[in-house]
């Protein structure tokens, strides 16, 4: 099932969000991003999705960049419109409420490795090159990248990056912390899926809960964040999952959490 270059494939309550335009390398055009945007809309309100995983067809790209054709013809006001499309995608994408894996099966660059910043766990292929060229263009990052590549690897790593146009290799970005794993090629499919079962056998609501504690927390003091945490966690010790976590531990059993 697919429509405007996004194909999707769904195993138990993980979905696969496939941006599917392999003749372009997976790259982002206008209605891509629309298309994208109401897809990740769409999957927030979808009890059924406890996980996304966000990856590009073949194995030569994730989502190699935007359409370079596009940005040719952008003015200040329309570029400024560009960008703020491009950003509210990332923050529907960070703020879902669901774990968002990104499966970076080759080249993301520029949008794309700003998708896949967004994104809460970044699992990639040996042959995965990453970075924000935009420079090279006489551009810059404009869909967060400048924002959070700083803040997940350190603002000296990030403007190395940003300033030079660099593009790393799987085993660099690992090395700095832009991504959580590498796998063969082949093996990428079955990684990130093994991952995303380990995640959804915890409880919906302590994940959520601890998505909202990180993304929100980031924003904040250490103090505001330390409170914000004590504040979720009385929350979540109301809930049914925590009931029933704690007294699955103590009978040494498996726990039921409510899934709905």
């Amino acid at each position: 099932m697919g429509s405007c270059g996004i194909s999707f494939n769904t195993i138990d309550s993980i979905r696969w969000v496939i941006v599917d335009r392999p003749a372009k390398m997976n790259s982002l055009d206008r209605e891509i991003l629309l298309a994208l945007k109401e897809v990740f809309e769409g999957l927030r309100d979808d009890p059924s999705i406890r996980v996304v995983v966000l990856t590009g067809a073949g194995d030569k790209a994730f989502i190699a960049g935007a359409d370079i054709a596009e940005l040719e013809g952008l003015e200040p006001s329309s570029g400024e419109l560009y960008a703020l499309a491009g950003q509210e995608l990332t923050k529907i994408i960070e703020n879902l409420g669901k774990p968002i894996i990104a499966a970076i099966n080759g080249y993301a660059l520029g949008g794309g490795m700003e998708l896949a910043l967004a994104c809460h766990i970044r699992l990639a292929s040996e042959n995965a090159k990453m970075g924000l060229p935009e420079v090279k263009l006489g551009l810059i990052p404009g869909f967060g990248g400048t924002q959070r590549l700083a803040r997940l690897i350190g603002k000296g790593k990030a403007l190395e990056l940003i300033l030079t146009g660099q593009i790393v290799d799987a085993a660099e970005a690992l090395k700095i912390g832009l991504i959580n794993g590498i796998f063969p090629s082949r093996e990428l499919h079955s990684a990130t899926e093994r991952l995303a079962y380990e995640i959804i056998s915890n409880g919906r609501l302590a994940l959520e809960h601890s998505l909202k504690a990180v993304n929100w927390g980031l924003d904040l003091t250490l103090d505001e964040g330390l409170k914000l945490e004590a504040s979720l966690f009385g929350t979540i010790c109301g809930t049914k999952d925590a009931k029933e976590g704690t007294r699955a531990f103590l009978e040494k059993r498996k726990p039921q959490f409510h899934q709905a």
